[in-house]
């Protein structure tokens, strides 16, 4: 090999080497350099349909973080508490017209338009409980009636998504222990829903009021006992300086979910990672609020009887056994009037009849446990 050979051999090797170390480094940058969203900075506006002092804003807020931290900050929402720009009832209408861009509430707040909507929330008990139930809204084919009722039926402009399968709600604050159904008759109830339904079958007179007009209702005399939903935001708005007697356990809101609704226009406009994670935050949420609930909601309880004179009872089977009567009673009715409501209290029968089976045959008998170390719980 010549001299000249030879230099241009070693040329035409470095140029090789200088090319093949360029496209390795921009192999590397490409590596080190995460793809970076270049979706445009969105803030949503969201009231909740909560009292500014409800935990049930704490929780809101726990989706909100969820979504703003998964968004990179590129995702935000603006949260507002009850009233600021619409009452908690109101909060549907708001979102559905654009004069909010989401809303964080309950089904059963807009029944009044059609009663199947209580059936995502306050819905009638097969014997699943409230995780069962969320898990049919997700896996059971509630999603779509949900999608078919909001937006087929009564042409919302509306999308949602669920969260928080919230602990069995008490059936309430009275002025003495309820021992039993005869009890309840002619007492003025406080509730929401189908709930309302079932308890006036069972001769309560019922008026549908949001949480922050309790307090003042029992203090005019507009009515006589209440229920809203649990220890922590009971205490908080008063409950325990009204009435002392409060009664654990019922099935008139034994299985309920947050509704997260957004305007659909607002929605569609989103780049496709912005819906995604608007969606599965919910999911996100539904294990934070949760055990934000345990945690409260266990504590306050306590704080109500060794703190506040609070007298605890455990609803008597009688009670149970007359609510069970009257859900039978509003379901022949309501099934016989409205095509799409049977369709969906069918489908969640039949989801209830296998996946309540399973739970049942099979979950630990927990109270024998916690007596075991903790001793009779008295019921």
């Amino acid at each position: 090999m010549t001299i000249k050979e030879t230099n241009t051999k070693i040329a035409s090797r470095r140029k090789f080497l200088t090319a093949g170390a360029g496209v390795a480094a921009g192999a590397a940058a490409a590596v080190a350099m995460p793809q970076v969203s270049r979706a445009q900075t969105v803030t949503l506006k969201m009231q909740g349909a909560w009292g500014a002092s409800d935990i049930f804003n704490e929780m809101a807020m726990e989706y909100v973080d969820r979504v703003q931290a998964m968004a990179g900050g590129r995702l935000k929402i603006d949260y507002l508490v009850s009233g600021a720009v619409v009452k908690a009832f109101q909060v549907q209408d708001a979102v559905h017209s654009g004069v909010l861009d989401a809303g964080h509430q309950v089904t059963a707040y807009w029944y009044g338009k059609h009663k199947a909507a209580s059936l995502f929330g306050t819905g009638p008990v097969f014997g699943a409980n409230a995780p069962q139930i969320l898990s049919w809204i997700l896996k059971g084919g509630g999603k779509d009636m949900y999608k078919e009722l909001i937006q087929d039926i009564l042409k919302l402009n509306l999308v949602g998504f669920f969260a928080m399968p919230m602990p069995t709600q008490p059936l309430g604050w009275f002025k003495k222990e309820i021992k039993s159904a005869k009890d309840l008759e002619g007492i003025k109830y406080r509730t929401v829903g189908l709930a309302t339904d079932i308890m006036q079958g069972m001769g309560l007179s019922v008026a549908q009021l949001a949480g922050g007009e309790i307090i003042p209702a029992m203090e005019r005399g507009v009515i006589d006992a209440f229920e809203y939903n649990n220890p922590t935001s009971d205490s908080r708005f008063g409950a325990q300086d009204v009435v002392k007697d409060y009664m654990m356990g019922s099935y008139h809101q034994a299985a309920e979910f947050f509704e997260i609704i957004f305007n659909k226009d607002v929605f569609g406009k989103l780049p496709k990672e912005h819906q995604a994670i608007l969606e599965y935050s919910a999911e996100a949420a539904s294990t934070a609020n949760y055990a934000t609930a345990m945690d409260n909601y266990s504590k306050d309880l306590q704080m109500l009887i060794n703190e506040k004179g609070v007298k605890v009872h455990r609803t008597p089977k009688d009670v149970l056994e007359a609510q069970l009567k009257s859900w039978d009673t509003v379901l022949d009715k309501l099934n016989a009037e409205d095509a799409f409501f049977k369709k969906v209290v069918d489908s969640q029968r039949e989801w209830s009849k296998r996946v309540a089976f399973y739970d049942l045959i099979n979950a630990a008998d927990y109270k024998l446990a916690y007596e075991h170390y903790f001793g009779k719980m008295g019921f």
